[in-house]
């Protein structure tokens, strides 16, 4: 049995394989029956290591401390079965593993290893890929995708998903012209491919194209149908277009119908998921910034923050509870977020570092500019800038705290002329 890209499976029933290659293709689509497709194939063959290993895959992918043991259960059963396995397979394995083990650095050497040698291994491709994002490492997202794309070609199954991810990681490097010729490519081979999609927004909103953008998802929004929370981001970028207009009753619509609407099935199936509280909390805070109300909207964001805290596996997701807890006046519990980041500091995950000495001062200085402490916001982020992009993220998605610190700026300058006349 044969995965979509003829590579090997671990597995001698056709149906499981068929199911498997049908969550390989929802994954890459980002199809919402992705869970029930992983489901079908443990069904067809409860002995499939690999789709044991996807299975935990998707649990790390939900980026929650609460989903930890369901995928080191997994990773169990799927080490227990590696020996009927292929080498290819069992990397998977071990990578599985390592991220479990929160050692981030170990599972892209499984990835990569993979790669090497099955550079059409679309699971190891997108989860590099994914990885080097949420840590900061856009260079390295460059190139392991520069050095897979040779080996594809255009007749291949997902090849418009190769050609998006290159896409954005040509924007995040700064190379927007490629990017935009590599996701417009993307998406001209299939309309529905939701990463082109949005690489090719992210180029708009890096040269401030905003009319073309918002004209770009509206022509394509069509095309979303069954897709996962990525289309609340996609929405988010629109909003970020008509934010920059001052359409400012344009973005609070799209919040509340859009990317937060607790009503809507996607939400309601995971209220707090990691990506839908960042691109809702920094677009609360960016209108607050233009001196906009947003009413009652922070409340139910610091009650998902308060549930989570402890929970440090997405270090760019710290600052934006900070900024929901300071915005509800939870100060005290906003104390125990920062308390629990110290004590993940000091464990051995890849990211201990970058929360204990980037997300946490950053977290302080959210709290500290919502009391109008500008003088301590700038003391504690001006060391910092230059290593934000350690948090993970976009560059724009980690803009909004540098509007935080652009902001103290503004207030330490007002300060300092008020003091002097």
């Amino acid at each position: 049995m044969n995965d979509i890209h003829g590579l090997s499976l671990g597995t001698d029933q056709a149906s499981a394989a068929e199911a498997f290659n049908r969550a390989l293709r929802s994954y890459l689509a980002y199809r919402t029956d992705l869970s029930e497709q992983v489901k079908a194939a443990l069904q067809a063959d409860p002995q499939f290591a690999l789709a044991h290993c996807l299975k935990g895959y998707l649990f790390m992918l939900m980026y929650n401390r609460g989903a930890l043991g369901m995928a080191a259960e997994a990773h169990r059963a799927a080490a227990g079965l590696a020996g009927r396995a292929s080498e290819r397979e069992q990397s998977h394995v071990r990578a599985l593993g390592c991220w479990v083990a929160g050692d981030l650095d170990g599972a892209l050497r499984e990835w990569e290893g993979i790669l090497a040698t099955a550079p059409r291994d679309v699971l190891a491709l997108r989860l590099a890929h994914f990885n080097y994002f949420w840590l900061g490492r856009a260079a390295e997202m460059r190139a392991s995708l520069e050095r897979a794309a040779p080996r594809w070609d255009e007749d291949m199954v997902g090849y418009p998903t190769l050609l998006s991810c290159l896409s954005f990681a040509l924007e995040e490097t700064g190379d927007y012209a490629a990017a935009e010729r590599a996701g417009r490519r993307a998406v001209a081979l299939d309309p529905a491919d939701v990463w082109g999609t949005h690489a090719v927004a992210h180029v708009f909103e890096m040269q401030r194209r905003d009319a073309e953008g918002v004209a770009w998802l509206d022509e394509l929004e069509r095309h979303w149908e069954g897709k996962s929370s990525l289309v609340h981001h996609l929405w988010w970028h629109r909003a970020l277009f008509h934010l920059a207009r001052a359409e400012h009753d344009a973005v609070l619509d799209l919040y509340d119908r859009r990317f937060r609407n607790l009503a809507s099935p996607l939400v309601a199936a995971m209220p707090d998921l990691y990506i839908d509280l960042q691109n809702a909390a920094s677009m609360l805070f960016r209108l607050e910034r233009r001196g906009l109300s947003v009413g009652s909207r922070w409340a139910e964001l610091a009650d998902k923050a308060e549930a989570r805290i402890g929970d440090c596996l997405s270090a760019f997701t710290l600052p934006h509870w900070a900024m929901a807890l300071a915005a509800t006046g939870r100060y005290e519990a906003l104390q125990r977020l920062l308390k629990s980041m110290q004590a993940y500091g000091e464990t051995q995950a890849s990211t201990a570092r970058v929360v204990r000495e980037v997300a946490v001062p950053v977290c302080q200085a959210v709290l500290e500019h919502r009391r109008g402490e500008h003088q301590r916001v700038v003391s504690l982020m001006s060391p910092l800038m230059a290593r934000l992009h350690e948090l993970g993220a976009s560059h724009a998605q980690r803009d909004v705290l540098v509007q935080l610190y652009r902001d103290s700026e503004k207030g330490v300058r007002t300060l300092f002329r008020a003091t002097c006349s």
